[in-house]
């Protein structure tokens, strides 16, 4: 499985959280060929998300900022945001729906924003839509399926959600594939996270965001916090076999770092050295 690994981690990338150091360790620590993802924080606004894409986009990352579709207030706020990312370079997003509560003019779910970006005329040449391996905490589950089949012909690929067992993010990759979702899969994982750091990132989030972000997660980030009940490696060994065939069609790894990015940084160069690869 060691160049499966090898390309896996060689494509991998990173998602951050728009909190006012990140820029700072993300350019420290973290090399421009590397694809950042800057997540939407109710709490902050959509403009930290889109402040910070363009910041590092013109230090010369590649970046996937969040459109959380609730925190767009119609399509004239959605037309200011296409040309502000366009202006700075940017030509991925990723839509999900998000937590906030919809402006009255507002986008009520993802699918709306992604037809008026159709509309548009496709400004971004890649479109992210989020996957579920797991249940929605408050979504049925054949609720999120149907979305995912309407939502095909508007994007580009499809993110799943944090889930730490293998076996259920190989039935679920085994499932959307039967459905006939062909779309490129970025599987979303961990990486290396200090317990201590987990409690410190959620008060920066908000109180609010992080309450709800405990809720939709508690299962994930009781594993992570418990000692030894997490390992990016083990969790990717154990996952490597159902990623082997070419049906899978991922692309690669979406790394949740929690803005950790030294140390998923440096468990991603190190793991590609054991393997025998050369590091990007």
């Amino acid at each position: 499985m060691k160049p499966l690994h090898r390309r896996l981690l060689e494509s991998a990338r990173f998602e951050v959280l728009p909190t006012a150091s990140v820029a700072d360790e993300v350019m420290a620590h973290v090399p421009v060929a590397r694809l950042l993802t800057v997540t939407a924080s109710a709490g902050k606004g959509l403009a930290a998300t889109l402040d910070l894409t363009e910041h590092l986009s013109r230090a010369g990352y590649r970046v996937i900022p969040h459109l959380a579709a609730r925190m767009v207030r119609g399509r004239a706020h959605l037309e200011e945001i296409v040309e502000q990312l366009v202006g700075a370079g940017v030509d991925s997003v990723f839509v999900p729906a998000g937590d906030a509560r919809p402006d009255q003019d507002g986008y009520a779910g993802s699918l709306e924003l992604l037809q008026d970006l159709t509309a548009l005329g496709r400004p971004f040449r890649e479109v992210g839509v989020a996957g579920y391996p797991e249940s929605h905490p408050v979504i049925a589950d054949d609720v999120t399926i149907q979305a995912m089949w309407d939502k095909r012909s508007h994007s580009t690929n499809v993110v799943s959600n944090m889930c730490l067992d293998p076996a259920v993010v190989a039935a679920w990759i085994e499932r959307v594939r039967k459905r006939g979702v062909l779309m490129p899969l970025w599987i979303g994982m961990p990486g290396p996270v200090e317990r201590s750091k987990l409690v410190s990132m959620a008060t920066k989030i908000g109180v609010g965001e992080s309450a709800r972000f405990l809720a939709k997660n508690t299962s994930v980030l009781a594993r992570i916090a418990a000692p030894g009940g997490y390992s990016p490696e083990r969790f990717l060994d154990r996952l490597a076999p159902s990623l082997a065939t070419p049906d899978s069609r991922v692309e690669g790894l979406h790394i949740y770092t929690f803005n950790q990015v030294r140390q998923a940084e440096e468990w991603r160069r190190n793991l590609i050295e054991r393997i025998g690869g050369r590091v990007s």
